[in-house]
């Protein structure tokens, strides 16, 4: 407890992506040495000569902490042995049948516990079903015949991080925890207390676990909420975005939320398939939160059928041999993510029905590698050109990137689909522009 007190403790991060990055330049401007690992080389390399891999995120901390001493960004997982606290910042992604993935998670925690000393507190931060910090993690590092809470102290404390948000970070959102035992908490908690405005101490992991899914699985089901809503006041010919600024205006019992070509990101479209699966165990269905995930998840195929409606109707030959150009492939504005972006799953669609699709993005120069998209790697954007913009059939907006000039765009461009209400914001009006 005191080395947390007096920042002497050394914190060892595994995963150092959207998550573990973050955490680590707030615990080192907190004052802790800090052990930064990640099984990617080319991060480390990066990290090593000064850069960073997130376009919003400052490598100067890092650099600085390098100098000092205090920061050790490495591959070599021996390093555990010799930190205080480790924090698991790993993706808990899905499988081809929507079922929790915990591989990353198993894997961690078998490295972990063939250098497990005693004393060290392990806190869990990805995202995960309630009952996997008590029941996949520790049964794992207990195989090391130390014994949690009496040797070592587990933890579960979900990451709260909004890749792009410059209102909030990881030192200005307040930190639920979840100790296996007084011990755990209090240690979990003199560590984020170090750094975060406020904890939020709960009862035990599992109800840390079930407050990220909660959180998320909230979004979900209103975003949904809204698509569907899209949905049929645009068959009403009603423009949903203008009736959400309206509603909004109510200073109590409404709370905004957007509607858009379909869910993106390593959270949302993840975490209520965790809870939804963990159910089955206590033969309960989650028809709301599945019902929220089948909406969001068939926006896609809903713009694409807006898409294919408005071509026939301006030029008569639908999607067949359009030229569509896609503007964005991050899942959300102003960030290079592409995780579970919808953007991909629209170049398929698109081009199953005979489009054909470039893409623009000025964060993305590249469609990098993934597991359900593979056809479509290493794809590059094309520049914004807008004598080019003008020879397209279609420019369908799928993230609302801020540096994008809409106005230009929308006088350029024959056709707008807009899922994202950018051209209005930007104060872009003309029958070619589409929301969708």
């Amino acid at each position: 407890m005191a080395r947390y007190l007096d920042r002497t403790a050394v914190v060892a991060i595994i995963g150092l992506g959207y998550v573990g990055l973050p955490l680590a330049k707030a615990i080192l401007e907190a004052g802790f040495k800090v052990i930064g690992l990640d099984i990617d080389p080319e991060k480390i390399a990066m990290l090593k000569a000064g850069q960073t891999y997130i376009r919003h995120f400052p490598a100067d901390v890092l650099s600085r902490a390098m100098g000092a001493g205090r920061f050790d960004p490495t591959t070599d997982f021996s390093n555990l042995s010799q930190a205080d606290a480790i924090l698991i910042c790993v993706p808990t992604p899905l499988t081809s049948h929507r079922e929790p993935d915990l591989t990353y998670v198993e894997t961690t925690a078998e490295a972990i516990r063939q250098r497990l000393q005693k004393g060290q507190l392990i806190v869990l931060e990805s995202t995960t079903y309630p009952g996997t910090t008590r029941d996949v993690l520790k049964p794992i590092l207990e195989k090391s015949n130390l014994s949690s809470g009496n040797d070592f102290f587990i933890a579960f404390s979900p990451e709260r991080e909004d890749p792009g948000n410059i209102e909030f970070s990881t030192t200005t959102i307040p930190k639920v925890v979840g100790g296996d035992g007084h011990e755990a908490l209090n240690l979990a908690n003199a560590l984020y207390s170090a750094f975060v405005p406020r904890t939020v101490l709960v009862t035990n992991p599992e109800t840390a676990e079930a407050v990220k899914l909660t959180e998320n699985i909230f979004r979900s089901v209103n975003i949904a909420l809204v698509n569907e809503l899209k949905v049929l006041y645009s068959a009403m010919g009603i423009d949903v975005w203008e009736v959400i600024e309206a509603a909004k205006t109510k200073p109590f019992g409404f709370m905004p939320f957007y509607p858009g070509p379909g869910l993106g990101g390593h959270c949302i479209p993840i975490d209520p398939f965790y809870l939804t699966w963990k159910a089955r165990e206590f033969d309960l269905s989650t028809r709301f939160i599945e019902l929220a995930g089948e909406i969001n998840t068939n926006m896609p195929r809903y713009v694409v059928s807006r898409v294919s409606d408005e071509l026939d109707a301006r030029s008569g030959r639908g999607l067949n041999s359009s030229k569509i150009l896609i503007i964005g492939l991050a899942y959300k504005k102003n960030v290079e993510d592409t995780r579970e972006s919808p953007s991909l799953k629209l170049i398929e669609l698109l081009e199953k029905r005979g489009a054909q699709c470039d893409v623009h993005d000025p964060f993305v120069p590249e469609i990098p590698r993934t597991r359900e998209h593979p056809t479509l790697t290493g794809r590059r954007t094309v520049a914004l050109n807008w004598d080019r913009v003008s020879k397209y059939d279609a420019v369908l907006i799928a993230t609302d990137h801020d540096s994008i000039d809409y106005k230009t765009l929308a006088i350029h461009a024959k056709l707008i689909i807009d899922t994202r209400n950018a051209c209005a914001r930007a104060g872009a009006v003309g029958k070619n522009i589409v929301k969708a």
